[in-house]
């Protein structure tokens, strides 16, 4: 399958943009690894533990009504585990150490997640012949707001006019 490649190459770029990383593994719902970066993990065993952590992460969200899993931290002593949802099939967990700034480890592992689950149902599509118009991944490029302004410009904006004018006092 081409999406293992794609996804290991979505790990390692993570591992540049994340400091203190120490591993990243993603894999399926049912705990089947889908490409690693773990240097000292038992990525099988890691990704069985993610799918039973993804189970239960689901039914707590669901029984406190909070909506559609998203995210789960677990901190230690030594530092974090953090699984992100990559998609309905997906799961994304990295490893990184307690001096993380845990701030951008969810920022780019929410990224990440997502752009995983658009290689994972890209491929998914494909393997099921779907033919589908090109999903824009969260890497790419925004498209033009308004193809009739030229590059560079701003858009015009007239400033509201203050409702506290000085007013002439009356008398004088």
């Amino acid at each position: 399958m081409a999406v293992e490649a794609d996804v290991l190459s979505e790990l390692r770029r993570l591992r540049t943009r994340i400091p203190l990383l120490a591993g990243s593994l993603a894999a399926s719902a049912d705990g089947l690894v889908l490409a690693q970066d773990l240097p000292d993990a038992e990525t099988e065993g890691l990704a069985a533990l993610t799918a039973a952590a993804l189970g239960v992460a689901h039914r707590m969200v669901d029984t406190a009504r909070r909506g559609e899993f998203c995210e789960l931290l677990v901190r230690g002593t030594d530092g974090y585990v953090a699984t992100y949802a990559a998609g309905p099939s997906a799961v994304l967990t990295l490893l990184a150490d307690d001096r993380a700034n845990v701030g951008r480890l969810h920022l780019e592992g929410r990224r990440s997640g997502a752009r995983i689950a658009a290689l994972v149902a890209a491929q998914a599509d494909s393997d099921a012949g779907v033919r589908r118009p090109r999903r824009a991944l969260p890497d790419d490029p925004p498209p033009p707001a308004d193809p009739g302004r030229a590059l560079g410009t701003l858009p015009l904006r007239i400033p509201q006019q203050s409702r506290h004018w000085l007013r002439p006092e009356a008398g004088n």
